[in-house]
């Protein structure tokens, strides 16, 4: 891996890290997604620091440079999460539904309460 890029690995690592621990400080990001976000970048990290690692790995298993084995890791983590996420909008998108259906019969069933005791 390259000087550059472990370099960039590391900035942008320590960046993400330093923006999930203020987001956490100020309540604007959940534990469970700020515990992803910082082992994320404690992973990169230690990419950065060891390259032997992903080296290793990117020869194993047959691509021609690490930089390479590296996106493409990153990649695959973060459409896996952003899949993960997207079931999680699917989920609440759907309760918000029942929720608003129950709301407006609540509501219809006290506006007919309250014609029908005039």
């Amino acid at each position: 891996m390259s000087v550059t890029l472990r370099i960039l690995c590391v900035v942008g690592a320590i960046g993400t890290f330093v923006l999930v621990c203020r987001r956490m400080r100020k309540d604007r990001i959940r534990i469970d997604d700020s515990i992803f976000w910082i082992v994320f970048s404690l992973t990169l990290i230690a990419i950065a620091i060891f390259p032997n690692i992903p080296a290793f790995l990117a020869h194993l298993l047959g691509f021609q440079s690490t930089s390479n084995f590296v996106f493409f890791v990153t990649i695959a983590v973060l459409l896996a999460r952003n899949f993960s996420l997207t079931l999680k909008i699917s989920a609440l998108s759907s309760r918000l539904d029942e929720l608003v259906q129950e709301q407006a019969l609540q509501a219809l069933k006290e506006d007919e309460d309250y014609h029908g005791q005039q």
